[in-house]
């Protein structure tokens, strides 16, 4: 809330419309800005909409609806909760409801119905959602800028207690010092994640004179804002295409508020979403996907942020539960379960030692960012990374609470016929380590064929709870839902000859 507020006040004479007429936001006018209520939407990986939804309501006490759009939640908040809103860990795009058209009446020919979308632009309520935009912007760019000197700044005393005015000169110096310091770096015993930490570091010093000279420069020239309108439709009952209607709209657009159009380097881009008779205007909050926030090293099949999160959240982690990617690739799942459940201690583990190194760059990389933004050394992240063989765990019979996985399509990463060995052999161990009666699974796989066959020779140790199917790449995936039963592991050479077979 304190961001938001900051960033109100500073925001004077911003012109908007096309009269030039100025939206001065003081601080007399704070609490009544800070209670106008907006309506949020938020793209979703493709069937967590009701993950994303909880997510909403948990955090933010807000309604949620889901949208017939597949992959889509809208959400009512006031504006002093704008903050929150970036902080949701299931959404990967936000954007500001301009209006909404629950059935909207499209004409018969593509002249009539483009022309519609040329008077309407003229006809939205726009200025609450500009406000909006304007506000979200002006916090990002603030809240970038703090977390690259907010070291520096917050440097006021020395030994004696006497306050000393920092010099901007000795910012870098100062900034290199403290994040190198050498009590840091020996942390790491890996040469490359040491390396990694000093690049991080580098890339930091680099990113913040950028933003300060790019800061220097906006306040002495006025800056003329830059658009462009991108229509998302749906449907098969429409008589234009996406570009025509984002050409249509945004032409006139331009001529209402006077701004500049500009596919590639714009500040605000208009969302035009259209799915069968529901058409929604709005203006994106984001620039890029939130689901970028943990991973720098990726791997060929890095699993989305978001995703990971949503998969997590299915198997409802408790306080003290020790949680297992036993399949980790680059470790997006531990790395998000670490940072949203740090009360539970997370393991990630892979038999390819190229999969664990990046996990564990991925780790350092967070931990990193940890120590900059805390201004100190910062050891809170409960997880570690293991290389070590699925089919063989190094660990004891019982010991896991949890297991999440995203499991091997057979199409980047192995094949489709190794599967039908590796999935049965990957069940089988898996219920060996997690403790019966309680133990859970959440297993991710786009080869449902050949899972559902593994999982049938298996019930006796696994109960499948639910199934989640979702877009992963553009393949239909689903995620399995396990819970472990209480029968008691027995192991393949101490079971009879009928047990004994994997079907």
């Amino acid at each position: 809330m304190c961001d938001i507020e900051e960033a109100t006040n500073q925001l004077l004479d911003v012109n908007l419309h096309d009269n030039q007429r100025s939206v001065r936001l003081t601080e007399s006018d704070l609490t009544s800005e800070s209670e106008l209520l907006v309506t949020i939407g938020a793209t979703v990986p493709t069937g967590f909409e009701q993950t994303a939804a909880d997510e909403v309501r948990e955090k933010l006490g807000s309604p949620c609806k889901i949208s017939r759009d597949r992959g889509k939640i809208y959400f009512v908040i006031s504006l002093e909760s704008l903050a929150q809103v970036h902080c949701l860990r299931s959404v990967d795009n936000l954007f500001v409801v301009v209006q909404e058209f629950q059935n909207y009446q499209f004409k018969k020919t593509k002249e009539e119905v483009l022309k519609d979308f040329e008077d309407l632009a003229g006809k939205l309520p726009w200025s609450n959602p500009l406000k909006v935009w304007k506000i979200n912007d002006s916090f990002k760019k603030k809240k970038a800028k703090r977390k690259k000197i907010n070291q520096n700044s917050s440097k006021g005393k020395i030994n004696n207690g006497q306050e000393v005015k920092i010099d901007q000169r000795n910012d870098k110096k100062d900034f290199t010092s403290h994040a190198l310091d050498s009590h840091i770096l020996d942390y790491y015993e890996n040469p490359a994640i040491r390396e990694e930490v000093s690049t991080l570091v580098g890339d930091d010093l680099a990113s913040c004179k950028d933003e300060t000279d790019e800061s220097s420069k906006e306040e002495t020239e006025p800056q003329v804002l830059k658009f462009r309108v991108t229509c998302n439709r749906a449907g098969e009952k429409h008589c234009f295409t996406s570009n025509e209607a984002a050409r249509d709209f945004g032409g006139a657009v331009q001529d209402y508020f006077k701004w500049k159009a500009d596919m590639t380097n714009f500040d605000v881009e208009v969302l035009l979403n259209i799915h069968d008779n529901e058409v929604i205007v709005g203006i994106a909050l984001t620039e890029e996907s939130l689901h970028r926030r943990n991973i720098t090293h990726f791997g060929p099949t890095t699993l989305r942020s978001t995703l990971a999160y949503g998969m997590l959240r299915l198997c409802d982690p408790l306080p003290y539960d020790i949680i297992v990617d036993p399949m980790c690739g680059t470790g997006a799942i531990p790395i998000e379960g670490a940072t949203e459940w740090s009360d539970c201690f997370h393991i990630a583990g892979d038999n390819n030692p190229l999969a664990v190194n990046r996990a564990a760059n991925n780790i350092a990389s967070l931990l990193t960012k940890s120590q900059i933004k805390e201004g100190k050394p910062y050891w809170g992240l409960p997880i570690d990374a293991v290389q070590w063989d699925i089919c063989n765990l190094p660990l004891r019979t019982g010991s896991v609470d949890i297991i999440v996985t995203d499991l091997p399509f057979g199409k980047r990463v192995g094949s489709k016929k190794r599967n039908w060995n590796l999935y049965p052999a990957c069940l089988r161990e898996m219920s060996r380590v997690c403790t019966p009666t309680t133990g859970r699974a959440v297993l991710l796989t786009q080869d449902t064929k050949c899972f559902t066959k593994a999982l049938s020779g298996m019930r006796h140790v696994w109960r499948k709870v639910d199934t989640v199917w979702v877009n992963v790449g553009g393949l239909r995936a689903a995620v399995y839902v396990l819970l472990r039963t209480p029968e008691a592991f027995v192991h393949p050479s101490e079971q009879d000859g009928e047990r004994g077979t994997l079907w």
